[in-house]
């Protein structure tokens, strides 16, 4: 799939991998709509890229929102061809800890943020591109999601991101199988620690001890290193239904 010439979706686009991730497709010649519900952030990101880049005020738990962020991706001088999906938050709590059951209402949050609103941003964004002219290869589209290595190596506390990040990874083979047919693509990237604002919340000690224990390098990821992997995907045909890690070798330990 060639970028330029094509408008990409980018969902949680104002910051932290979403944000790298519309730089390197805007450089890349793409028309990038940045959806975010941070309007602050999102309007500024769209004025530093210029020309072929806007802002859409969007709550991804809303199928309203997320299909209005789309018609403004559908209405760019290229077809949308490309989302990925960036959207995300946690919540650290045990099933049953000192105060009791873990509460079911930031459990039920998680799981409508990162899951169901990936799903509101791949599902809106594939019902448009399966309308495209294919390419000579026979692709119409490509949705990459945001997984996390914490779908496979939950640590003590990530009950509800855990349950979250692997329902994507569960979703990537079907939703590649069901969209094949279609000419459009489905990959998910899971990352280890990267040096996103949900990380720069904790105290210095503990991002000290996260780096350490990532055999190589031994740093927290970068974002453009996420988006360099996106538009890898996004550029290799033959890439399709898969999860990729992207972690330094890393593998949690329980705490």
């Amino acid at each position: 799939m060639h970028i330029g010439g094509s408008a990409a979706l980018v969902g949680g686009g104002a910051s932290g991998l979403g944000a790298a991730t519309a730089r390197r497709l805007h450089a890349e010649g793409a028309h990038v709509v940045i959806a975010d519900q941070n309007e602050e952030r999102g309007t500024a990101l769209a004025a530093e890229l210029g020309d072929r880049a806007s802002f859409a005020l969007t709550d991804v738990t809303d199928p309203a929102a997320v299909q209005s962020a789309v018609d403004v991706a559908r209405e760019q001088p290229a077809p949308l061809r490309i989302a990925v999906s960036c959207a995300g938050i946690g919540w650290a709590g045990r099933v049953v800890g000192r105060r009791g059951a873990h509460a079911l209402e930031p459990f039920e949050t998680i799981i409508r943020v990162n899951l169901i609103g990936t799903f509101n941003v791949m599902r809106l964004a594939a019902a448009v591109m399966v309308e495209n002219e294919p390419t000579e290869a026979g692709e119409r589209g490509v949705c990459v999601n945001t997984a996390s290595i914490a779908a496979f190596d939950g640590q003590i506390g990530q009950i509800a991101y855990s349950a979250s990040k692997g329902a994507i990874v569960s979703m990537t083979l079907p939703a590649a199988r069901d969209l094949a047919p279609l000419g459009v693509r489905v990959c998910a990237i899971a990352p280890g620690t990267f040096d996103t604002p949900l990380l720069a919340a904790l105290p210095e000690e503990s991002r000290e001890e996260l780096r350490r224990v990532v055999p190589f390098p031994s740093r927290f990821g970068r974002p453009d290193e996420f988006a360099a992997l996106a538009q890898h995907i996004i550029e290799n045909e033959m890439l399709n239904g898969e999860v990729i890690r992207l972690d330094g070798a890393l593998r949690m330990p329980p705490r």
